[in-house]
């Protein structure tokens, strides 16, 4: 099973921060095969893994990974990004959302913020941890961060001995860094 570089660069942030995980409530979007929810499960953290509700074959490998590392106690739901519905509003109290590539397709950024925004005004103090492919200058969030008033604080691999030449190498034609990103509800003064 291929693991996407985006997933192996969080879970090993999250691996570097697992004493900040031990006992909260955490939440994988866009799980695919889970690894950064695995991790944070590993390291203690009670943890709903959701991929998309119309992708059974996506939940199905979220329970696999939770199977074959002896997880018994993790969640696995179907949330799809841009409907607020109920299994997104009935969502217990979640302290971190994380997000491994999520930011892959233009036409896509504006429901995962969208998603990411109900998650973090319905928990405040809550921080989505995510990670993402620079595929192209012309593709930024930048502008959608300031719409919905959300802060991005990036976080050099360097301070958590992540390794982006070995992680994010590709034979393919273009950019292929990697970008990590804390993203928190701006605080009204």
């Amino acid at each position: 099973m291929y693991v996407w570089p985006c997933a192996v660069v969080l879970a090993q942030y999250l691996w570097t921060h697992r004493e900040e995980l031990r006992g909260r409530k955490v939440l994988e979007l866009g799980a695919g095969v889970s690894l950064p929810g695995v991790v944070a499960a590993r390291c203690g953290a009670d943890v709903i893994l959701s991929d998309s509700a119309d992708k059974p074959l996506c939940l199905q490998n979220c329970r696999r990974s939770c199977e074959a590392n002896g997880l018994q106690d993790v969640a696995v739901l179907g949330l799809s990004w841009g409907e607020v519905s109920p299994e997104l509003l009935l969502l217990p109290r979640v302290h971190v959302i994380l997000g491994s590539d999520l930011f892959y397709d233009p036409e896509d950024f504006e429901d995962i913020l969208l998603t990411i925004v109900c998650l973090l005004r319905k928990n405040p103090g809550a921080q989505f941890w995510t990670t993402y492919q620079l595929r192209s200058a012309d593709w930024s969030i930048e502008a959608l961060l300031h719409r919905w008033k959300l802060n991005c604080v990036e976080v050099p691999l360097d301070q958590f001995d992540a390794d982006e030449s070995e992680l994010a190498g590709s034979t393919l034609p273009g950019n292929h860094s990697i970008q990590m990103m804390i993203i928190s509800k701006q605080e009204v003064l």
